[in-house]
């Protein structure tokens, strides 16, 4: 077997001047590793401190042709700690929490010195050593992290209620460290050592100090620290030789009420306790996710959720909701009163009162991330709900649901081996109060980390995106998103902190909160169904996308469509960025129609107006109030101003006499603006027709040029 090397890593171990920090020190020295050694030099209470622990450390590993600095910072300022490492060797790879002390006291008698000293050390050392190291490592793309235990966190220990409980703190927040590192390749495990050590030195009889040697189990935490370990999150107990790992079992238990009532009882509590605790049967749990998902099988056969009928499903789901759900799903994904079309789906007094067709999503998207099908679609892996990514959606609206009260059932349809990670196809069908199924949803999530299972790359289940046509877009469209959209969007179910936490933003790797690819979704339709049905929105059949990339809100979406009979491929695009968010894209209508608003010269002009507003001055530098009359097939078909005295731009006729009217087609305009057709050219040929000031009309050409980019 070729020999595990860690040459090019820096390692930090902490309380490395004796016993288990040695010999992890001394172990990935001689596998080629550069070695900070950490130690105060203090004395198993943690009173005092030396140089001398540390430095014989250092000496030990140079004189064997090892690299190591010493380092003597407490492992409270953790920062400082890992500055020694960026200094020295300008990155950090591994760390390992070793540093410890002991304050042993029977419970009563603690103080609080004995209490927050020895969590100072173990806990709050272990969190400021980590969370300095932790974004150096996410920007390399890896890291391993070990926290150290102990038997008598796992157990408890008489005497040992402050140690005790800093050692299971440590366990949490392994676990957690796991589930927020594991997109960027940073793994955070557990050792639980039995060692000889300062700390047991004048406890533990001779010959048994002697039969737990730390070289025992130094290469056990070397190997969890190495490039092919792939475990996680995980507790690993280890001494004199002998390792395995430690997880968290739970009973099968009982059902306390029955579906008859829905009263619990002590005396009921008491009649059931010995099956409450016999764990003849039980079930491994690694998750809250998995923990959760076993109650609600145990609820789910015990016939007592909540919304199940007589269908065939694997989970059922109940959405309820009602008009105000639909206007502030409507806000969410970019409606305004400021256009008259769309007052409909804003106000429930309208007499045309509608609901956006992707409104429908909502009820799936519920039921996918409350069904444990999902966190389980993988025998033998678990599949964290924070490691999971929107990939695609598909969504067929056979009926609009005219009740409040939707029942929806999931099941994971198929799983794709995608490699690093796992592509798990869930179907949700979506029934009516009458048991009829109205809406069909298909959700594709990527699951971070859990491919390599063997399964199948390419499935037979899932409904395909479809390429955009190979031309430029029939119609472009753009919006400009909120600041607030994410805020305003998430009230519709979707709470993930995510979109609106910096501090959780910046955890994922994402400079600040970002919004809902479900918004995106949602904006790109609306603004197909305005253009191509003119907002019936009973012309609606289906729609599938592929998330390419995120979207910050406050940026401007573009969405390009292409029409080949009743389906409409759309790509959606950051304008700001030119990054596609959205593609592989369609909407199928059951037929088009068209709205007389949907002109290929709107996108220029809305972009227009952004730049007005970023930029008034130079708006104002061109001075002049310009009336534009857009037509199509001969006939005008809209009206827009641009008042540049007075830096507005609108729809509609001038409010002032204008300086000068254009007249020119939509399809002219486009090409005008794309710098396909030159202004003297388009008027020499009549397709561009001017009255009043000529020459002031010439002023507007770099301003349309400029937005010939777009």
């Amino acid at each position: 077997m070729a020999e595990l090397r860690f040459d090019g890593k820096v390692v930090v171990v902490t309380g490395a001047g004796a016993g288990l920090g040695r010999a992890y020190a001394h172990l990935f020295a001689s596998r080629g590793a550069k070695v900070v050694v950490n130690d105060l030099g203090g004395g198993r209470h943690g009173d005092g401190s030396s140089s001398k622990a540390a430095d014989t450390v250092v000496d030990e590993i140079k004189s064997k042709g090892g690299t190591a600095v010493a380092d003597y910072h407490s492992v409270v300022d953790g920062d400082k700690l890992i500055k020694t490492a960026l200094d020295n060797f300008g990155r950090i790879d591994i760390l390992i929490n070793n540093a410890g002390i002991l304050r042993d006291k029977s419970f009563a008698r603690i103080s609080d010195q004995d209490w927050d000293l020895v969590h100072a050390v173990h806990l709050k050392g272990s969190f400021k050593t980590t969370q300095a190291a932790f974004p150096i490592m996410k920007k390399q793309g890896f890291g391993r992290i070990v926290m150290t235990a102990s038997n008598s966190g796992l157990y408890g220990n008489f005497g040992q209620a402050n140690y005790s409980a800093a050692k299971m703190g440590l366990i949490g927040l392994a676990k957690t460290v796991a589930i927020e590192g594991a997109r960027n390749n940073i793994h955070c495990n557990v050792i639980v050592p039995t060692a000889a050590s300062r700390l047991t030195e004048d406890i533990l009889p001779p010959d048994v100090f002697q039969a737990l040697n730390p070289e025992y189990i130094a290469p056990v935490v070397a190997y969890m620290c190495h490039d092919d370990c792939e475990e996680n999150g995980s507790v690993i107990e280890a001494a004199a030789g002998w390792a395995g790992k430690c997880t968290i079992i739970r009973a099968n238990g009982t059902l306390l009420r029955s579906p008859e009532s829905d009263n619990v009882s002590i005396e009921n509590v008491k009649q059931n306790w010995s099956k409450i605790t016999d764990i003849t049967n039980y079930s491994l749990l690694s998750s809250i996710q998995e923990a959760t998902g076993a109650l609600i099988e145990s609820l789910d056969a015990s016939g007592t959720k909540e919304g199940t009928n007589n269908q065939d499903s694997d989970e059922t789901d109940v959405f309820e909701y009602t008009d105000k759900d639909l206007i502030l799903y409507a806000l969410g994904v970019g409606t305004t009163v400021a256009d008259p079309t769309e007052i409909k789906f804003l106000y429930e007094g309208h007499e045309e009162f509608s609901t956006l067709p992707t409104f429908f999503v909502l009820p799936a998207l519920q039921s996918v991330m409350t069904s444990s099908t999902t966190t389980s679609a993988i025998p033998g892996k678990d599949i964290d709900l924070s490691n999971i990514l929107h990939g695609e959606q598909y969504i067929e609206i056979l009926s609009f649901p005219t009740g409040g009260k939707l029942v929806s059932k999931c099941k994971v349809a198929e799983v794709l081996d995608k490699g690093s990670g796992a592509a798990i196809v869930s179907d949700v069908d979506t029934f009516d109060n009458n048991g009829n199924l109205v809406i069909k949803n298909q959700i594709v999530t990527f699951a971070v980390g859990a491919g390599r299972f063997g399964g199948s790359r390419n499935g037979t289940k899932l409904v395909p995106c479809i390429q955009k046509p190979n031309r430029s877009p029939d119609l472009t469209l753009t919006q400009k998103t909120s600041l607030d959209q994410a805020a305003i969007y998430r009230l519709s179910g979707d709470r993930n902190p995510l979109h609106i936490d910096p501090n959780i933003a910046a955890v994922a790797g994402f400079e600040k909160p970002i919004l809902h690819g479900l918004c995106s979704l949602g904006f790109s339709v609306r603004v197909i169904l305005k253009s191509y049905a003119d907002y019936d929105i009973s012309l609606f059949k289906a729609c599938k996308v592929r998330f390419t990339k995120p979207v910050v809100p406050g940026q401007t979406l573009r969405v390009d469509m292409w029409k080949e009979d009743n389906r409409i491929h759309f790509e959606t695009v950051v304008v700001e960025t030119n990054t596609v968010v959205i593609t592989g894209a369609y909407v199928d209508l059951k037929s088009i129609k068209m709205s007389a608003t949907s002109l290929k010269s709107d996108a220029i002009f809305e972009f227009i107006i952004e730049q007005v507003k970023n930029d008034p001055g130079k708006a104002k530098s061109i001075g002049g109030v310009f009336h534009y009359k857009i037509t199509k097939d001969g006939k005008e078909v809209k009206q827009w101003t641009m008042d540049l005295k007075n830096a507005k731009v609108y729809e509609g006729a001038p409010e002032n006499k204008p300086n000068t009217t254009l007249t020119i087609s939509d399809e002219d305009f486009m090409l005008l603006a794309e710098g396909k057709l030159q202004p003297q050219q388009a008027f020499m040929k009549g397709k561009l027709k001017i009255t009043g000031n000529i020459m002031l009309a010439q002023k507007l050409a770099p301003l349309l040029k400029t937005n010939a980019k777009l």
